[in-house]
């Protein structure tokens, strides 16, 4: 369990604003969190020690598929049609997995972004954390809150 919150706080504090596109060349946020619980976004301190040809920016996810926590990363930031994410397990048993952003005025989404209408998004709005909740037997629920940088 304490491995996978310390892959899981690494990724978060290494957040950035930075938005990609999707295997259609559709836009996608910085972060999302959709209908199925899967969180995904851009994140900074990629390590490249043996000098690729790719970006030290990295679009990482996290998804519960049966019982099993998965790390979801693409090799690159804005897809093509034959990207494919890499999944990497962190945690089996786990029963229930809950992402939620928090905004600066303390309220909670379960999903993000939130829909503006095209109107612009009151700074109290603005994604400020995300807090995890995970179901763990034995330990019960898990909670956590990691601040997002430079939001």
């Amino acid at each position: 369990v304490q491995r996978a919150m310390q892959f899981i706080q690494r990724d978060f504090l290494q957040y950035v604003d930075r938005g990609v596109r999707d295997m259609l060349g559709e836009p996608l946020p910085a972060l999302q969190i959709d209908a199925n619980g899967l969180i995904e976004f851009t994140r900074l301190g990629w390590r490249n020690p043996l000098a690729r040809q790719r970006a030290e920016v990295q679009r990482v996810g996290y998804l519960l598929e049966q019982d099993t926590l998965y790390r979801v990363y693409w090799n690159v930031l804005d897809r093509a049609a034959d990207s494919e994410p890499v999944l990497q397990e962190l945690l089996t048993g786990v029963e229930r997995v809950e992402f939620v952003a928090l905004d600066r005025s303390g309220n909670e989404y379960s999903f993000w972004p939130q829909e503006t209408g095209g109107a612009p998004l009151d700074p109290a709005l603005r994604l400020a954390a995300i807090v995890l909740r995970i179901e763990f037997p034995p330990f019960g629920e898990i909670e956590r809150v990691w601040p997002l940088p430079g939001v």
